[in-house]
C-alpha cells in the first residue's frame, strides 16, 4: 500500500499518468534556473552589453567614468525607447512597420504647431498622442482589413507622411522658445538629481509595456495571433482587432517619442524620426524579438536600444574613428542574432 504523504505528493502529468515529484534538489525546482530559463533572451542581451561596456572602459577607462558621457546618452535614449517596446508588439504579430519615424515626427508636427499658437503643452501633448492613434489606425486598416503586405504598405506610408510635410511645411523648421518655461517641460525633461527626466518616463513606459506583454490578456493575445492566427481565431480572438491594435499602440509610442524630441531640442525639425527607422529595428533584433512572430521581449529590446545607443558614443569615446562605428553596429547585430539562434530552440 502507498503512504498517503507519499500519494498526496504524487502529481499528474500532461498525458494524466501519475508521476514522482521531483527531488527536493533537482535544478528545476532552483528559483534562479527558473527564472533564467524563463528570461534567457533578454539576459543574453543584457550579457551582450555587459561585454560590449566592459571592453569600451578598458579601452579608455578616464573617458567611461565620467558621468556626463552617460547623461548625453540617457538624453536621446528615451526617443528610442518609447519606439521599440511598441514595436517589439508588432513583430510579435508577425507584422513589421516602418512608418513609425514618419509617424513620430508627424506627430511632433502637431505638438508643435499647437506650441507655437500659444497653447498649453499638455494639450499640444494630448494632440500627439491623438495624432499618432489615427496615424496608426490608418496603417492598421491598410495592412489588416485592405489586406497589403505590412513591409510595402507602411514603407508607402512613410514616405508619403514624410512627403507631406516637407511640402506643406517647405522644410522649416519650428523653434519653441517659450517650452523651456512651460510646466509639461519642466515634469518631463528637467534633470532629477542630475538624471534627466526623460528617462524615467521611458523606463516607466517600458516596464508599462513589460506588463501589458506579459500580464495582460491583450499582450496575450498579441502572442497567439503571431504564432497561429488560424488557432486564435478558433480560440475566439479577434485576429483582426488585435492586429490594429498594436499598430495603434505603436502610433502611441511614435507621438510620444515625437514630443520628448521636440522637448529635448526646443525644436522641431522636418525630418525628426528619420534616423531611428534602422537603430530601432536593429534594437528590436538585438533584444531577441525574432522575426516569425509569436514570441518577443520587450526587456530584451528595451536592453538592445541602450546596446545601439551605447555603440556610437562607445566607438568614439575608445579613441577609435567615426568610421568604425557602422561596422561595430554590423558586428554587434551580428553577434547578437547568433546568439539568440543558438539559444532560440531552448527559450522558444
Amino acid at each position: 500500500m502507498i503512504d498517503s504523504t507519499r500519494a498526496n505528493s504524487i502529481r499528474r502529468g500532461a498525458d494524466g499518468r501519475a508521476t514522482e515529484p521531483a527531488a527536493p534538489g533537482h535544478p528545476a525546482d532552483q528559483p534562479l534556473r527558473r527564472f533564467v530559463l524563463a528570461n534567457r533572451a533578454w539576459l543574453g542581451t543584457l550579457a551582450v552589453f555587459a561585454a560590449m561596456m566592459a571592453i569600451f572602459i578598458v579601452a579608455n577607462p578616464r573617458v567611461f567614468s565620467n558621468w556626463d558621457l552617460y547623461a548625453s546618452v540617457l538624453t536621446t535614449l528615451p526617443v528610442a525607447l518609447f519606439l521599440t517596446a511598441p514595436l517589439v508588439y508588432i513583430v510579435t504579430a508577425a507584422e513589421i512597420d516602418l512608418s513609425f519615424p514618419a509617424t513620430m515626427g508627424f506627430a511632433a508636427w502637431v505638438f508643435a504647431l499647437v506650441v507655437q499658437a500659444g497653447y498649453d503643452p499638455f494639450l499640444g501633448i494630448a494632440a500627439a498622442i491623438i495624432t499618432g492613434m489615427a496615424l496608426g489606425l490608418v496603417v492598421g486598416t491598410l495592412v489588416v482589413y485592405a489586406n497589403l503586405s505590412s513591409l510595402i504598405a507602411t514603407l508607402g506610408m512613410n514616405f508619403m507622411l514624410r512627403g507631406l510635410i516637407l511640402i506643406i511645411t517647405q522644410s522649416k523648421s519650428i523653434a519653441l522658445e517659450t517650452l523651456g518655461q512651460s510646466w509639461a517641460y519642466k515634469i518631463f525633461s528637467s534633470p532629477v538629481f542630475g538624471v534627466p527626466a526623460q528617462i524615467l518616463w521611458a523606463l516607466a513606459f517600458v516596464a508599462f509595456c513589460a506588463l501589458l506583454y506579459n500580464r495582460h490578456r491583450f499582450g496575450v493575445q498579441v502572442h497567439v495571433v503571431g504564432d497561429n492566427p488560424d488557432s486564435a481565431n478558433e480560440m475566439g480572438v479577434d485576429v483582426n482587432r488585435v492586429r490594429v491594435k498594436a499598430f495603434v499602440f505603436m502610433g502611441i509610442g511614435a507621438a510620444l517619442a515625437g514630443v520628448f524630441s521636440t522637448m529635448i531640442n526646443f525644436t522641431w525639425w522636418p525630418t525628426s524620426g528619420d534616423g531611428y527607422l534602422l537603430p530601432v529595428l536593429a534594437s528590436v533584433f538585438v533584444g531577441g524579438t525574432p522575426t516569425w512572430g509569436g514570441i518577443g521581449t520587450v526587456v530584451g529590446g528595451s536592453i538592445g536600444a541602450l546596446i545601439v545607443s551605447f555603440i556610437q558614443t562607445g566607438v568614439v569615446g575608445a579613441g577609435l574613428s567615426g568610421f568604425y562605428v557602422q561596422f561595430f553596429n554590423g558586428l554587434i547585430i551580428i553577434l547578437s542574432l547568433l546568439g539568440h539562434r543558438w539559444n532560440q530552440i531552448r527559450y522558444r
